[in-house]
């Protein structure tokens, strides 16, 4: 094994397009003729394990799990006004994924405050609803990892600071 690698097994990362997994191992392969160390990432939620080139790593996106200071900046966005651009749905569907698939907690913050509607505002179409449902579970994995809770209890605690907003 390289003595450069950035996450050991047992350790909790992001992977932009899928969320919060965790290293189960690292091993190596050889794939077309080629010696490669790969992390093998599970990812609980969606009961599918990731092999990624240890090389690739970085390229890939592959971060450690944000600080408590990175996620009360995201909390902090939760707070602020939701800031709703007037442009059609598809071309705001399109960035809210590219802030999604970010893998930054702050921008997909900022998807969950936009797409948010409380009791009182009208209904959300089912592409607001699904694309809200998929940031807020991506937010609220990342916080749940960080503060070592459980998922619905990171969840719910989203739900109370956007009510509250």
């Amino acid at each position: 094994m390289s003595s450069n690698v950035p996450f050991t097994a047992g350790d909790f990362v992001v992977y932009p397009a899928h969320g919060v997994g965790k290293v189960m191992d690292i091993e190596k392969q050889t794939i077309a003729g080629m010696d490669l160390e790969l992390f093998v990432i599970t990812f609980e939620r969606e009961r599918m394990t990731l092999r990624i080139p240890v090389a690739k790593a970085k390229s890939s996106g592959l971060r450690k799990l944000s600080t408590k200071k990175v996620m009360d900046t995201a909390l902090t966005t939760l707070k602020g006004r939701a800031r709703v651009k007037r442009a059609m749905w598809s071309r705001r569907a399109q960035e809210y994924e590219a802030k999604i698939n970010s893998g930054d907690p702050v921008s997909i913050a900022e998807v969950v405050r936009d797409l948010f509607r409380s009791a009182t505002q009208p209904e959300q179409s089912f592409s607001e609803r699904q694309i809200y449902e998929q940031a807020l579970e991506r937010l609220a994995c990342e916080l749940a990892a960080v503060e070592q809770i459980e998922p619905d209890a990171a969840t719910e605690r989203l739900e109370k600071l956007l009510r509250a907003a």
